[in-house]
């Protein structure tokens, strides 16, 4: 069953990178960052070596379309962006190892290696392609240019994506293009790019795809069908942000860079080699990207598959055992599971913070508790499909599962426990229902603990929440505290088994709700952190340096394994874990919100 591992797995958790063009809503981390999370503490909590990385892509025509608007550089933008997003994923719990920005001095020295060696290798090309230039003959980048997306239709796509649909676009593909800077039609001629040759990918491609029987259905089969048509892909763009291209030709170019989506994907390395440089162990992180032990598990929204089964292990097929970075130690390693999650809807509405639809990650925990919003997005969210976020079924899951049955248990066990007695109960010789509900809930190990590791986190949640209820039931029936003056001893058993119970569920649900997990670790009487705060470390690099998101997760202590709470063991006060709301209210004051938003 899964339990405390004698022989550690190492485990690569890697997250979506998300824009520091504006501030994280809510339905950002439900697809890439609450999974991937508790995905994390898990594994931490089974002894498995964790290294969860990500940070802010900070280059592209998000940011500078973010810059333009703000009257700054995009370097500002991203620099104040990056503090933001890194901040609420703090408030949230999110547990990287390293979470930290994609214009670091070491992004762009792995960036740069690996597009030199797949160019050295001829898995880079050079093509003429159409670029646009304004009537005045300048360069016209991809952010300037507007259009009818030829896809879905939306008006006011870009020359580089189409904001509605997700799809990548080049400015040619837009229906009625326009220049955003004075509205005339942009001209186009030919201008020189490199591309990465995907098509010399396509066999070994093919082949591994289809070797992951196990991948969710929706992304082998997207994979596949998108691989039988490959087509060399864009690496360079007509921008003046971004990372230099480091071949002969474009060293000295100021007009072209490296395309976003190229340096973007390279993050979950090269943010890897910050952590080993960071820590002081240069070579730690190819333990997990050049070890064909190491599993690799890759989180984020339906609309990024592509990038991760097709594109990105193009690039690590191509790279090998590398140049620099690799230096022949072995091959990089390809993702072992793919964890995408579809589309959170608000109100019935697709979010969008410029119309009003959505809520951003600092204001909805300005008014409510982070573990409130991660249950909601484990037991309720996008996993497998499409699913709708409503104010009304937050505060309805809130009330009705969070508060009146694990928190329900847990204030009713403890305080009777605490109130009475102060200390863990001696118990006499337990009864068949005593031990029969203790070996279902230890049961619950083997069973979330699958779950999660097959990424099926609301089964795993259902099964904990199944098994809080059990408990719940147990203590209902058993009434201690009726016994407490005609027979002290049974009630102690009791009391002691449920604080059993209540301990085990504690671990059960420390990778979905590790605050009050740890609320909860103190009041049982232990010390020291099962789920601690994280933490901001500076990075220093040549001259400069940058904030990163990390914790001290070796001192944390918790194992996922059946409780052995100790018969004598002082308890302390029992603080609430979980505060209920007042629905009306909060549907009310939303809504109220939202619409004033969408007014603005």
């Amino acid at each position: 069953m899964p339990s405390t591992n004698p022989t550690p797995k190492k485990i690569l958790v890697a997250v979506a990178w998300p824009y520091a063009s504006g501030e994280r809503h809510i339905g950002h981390v439900a697809g890439f960052g609450v999974p991937s999370d508790t995905f994390a503490r898990y594994h931490r909590l089974a002894g498995n070596d964790v290294l969860m990385v990500s940070g802010t892509d900070e280059h592209g025509t998000p940011v500078m379309v973010a810059a333009d608007a703000a009257g700054e550089s995009p370097r500002d933008t991203a620099d104040r962006y990056s503090q933001l997003i890194r901040e609420d994923f703090r408030e949230l719990g999110l547990s990287y190892d390293l979470f930290t920005r994609t214009t670091t001095q070491n992004h762009y020295r792995v960036v740069q290696d690996l597009f030199r060696t797949l160019y050295e290798k001829g898995y880079i090309i050079e093509q003429t392609t159409r670029g646009a230039f304004s009537a005045a003959g300048t360069t016209l980048p991809d952010r300037y240019i507007e259009g009818t997306c030829p896809i879905c239709g939306y008006p006011d796509a870009r020359g580089d994506q189409c904001d509605n649909c997700g799809n990548q676009l080049d400015p040619e593909d837009l229906i009625n293009p326009r220049s955003k800077l004075d509205g005339t039609p942009p001209v186009f001629k030919e201008t020189q790019h490199l591309f990465l040759d995907l098509p010399a990918f396509t066999a070994e491609l093919t082949d591994w795809i289809e070797s992951h029987t196990e991948w969710r259905p929706n992304v082998r089969r997207f994979s596949l069908n998108f691989v039988q048509d490959l087509k060399p892909r864009a690496i360079t763009r007509d921008l003046d942000w971004g990372v230099p291209i480091p071949v002969p030709g474009y060293v000295d170019r100021d007009d072209k860079r490296i395309y976003v989506w190229f340096d973007a994907v390279i993050g979950y390395l090269s943010a890897a080699v910050e952590w080993a440089a960071w820590r002081g162990t240069p070579d730690a992180w190819r333990e997990w990207w050049q070890n064909p032990e190491a599993e690799h598990f890759y989180f984020m929204g339906k609309d990024n598959i592509v990038f991760h089964t097709v594109i990105w292990p193009s690039i690590l097929l191509g790279y090998g055992s590398g140049g620099e970075v690799g230096a022949g130690r072995g091959r990089l390693e390809l993702p072992s599971e793919i964890v995408s999650s579809e589309f959170l809807t608000m109100e019935g509405k697709r979010f969008s913070v410029s119309r009003g639809v959505g809520i951003y990650i600092r204001d909805f925990l300005s008014r409510y508790d982070p573990d409130a919003l991660r249950y909601f997005l484990s037991i309720a969210g996008p996993e497998m499909q499409d699913t709708d976020f409503t104010w009304a079924e937050f505060a309805r899951r809130n009330n009705d599962e969070l508060v009146s049955t694990w928190g329900n248990l847990v204030n009713r066990t403890l305080q009777s426990a605490y109130r009475n007695f102060g200390v863990v109960p001696e118990p006499d010789e337990l009864t068949e229902s005593d031990r029969a509900l203790l070996a279902e809930i230890e049961q619950g190990f083997e069973t979330v603990g699958g779950f999660i590791e097959s990424a099926r986190f609301k089964n795993g949640l259902q099964e904990a929440m199944r098994l809080a209820a059990l408990a719940n039931r147990y203590i209902s029936g058993q009434e201690p505290w009726a016994m407490i003056k005609d027979d002290r001893g049974r009630a102690e058993t009791i009391l002691y088994v449920a604080l059993r119970a209540v301990d085990n569920l504690k671990i059960l649900l420390t990778p979905y709700l590790p605050f009050s997990a740890q609320v909860l670790h103190e009041s049982l009487g232990y010390d020291g952190w099962l789920a601690g705060p994280l933490e901001f470390h500076d990075v220093e690099e040549e001259g400069e340096s940058h904030v990163v998101l990390t914790g001290p997760y070796e001192t944390w202590i918790g194992r996922w394994k059946p409780s052995a709470l100790p018969p004598g063991q002082e308890l302390r006060e029992p603080r609430p874990l979980f505060r209920k709301l007042d629905p009306e209210m909060v549907v009310s004051e939303e809504i109220a919100r939202m619409e004033e938003a969408a007014a603005a």
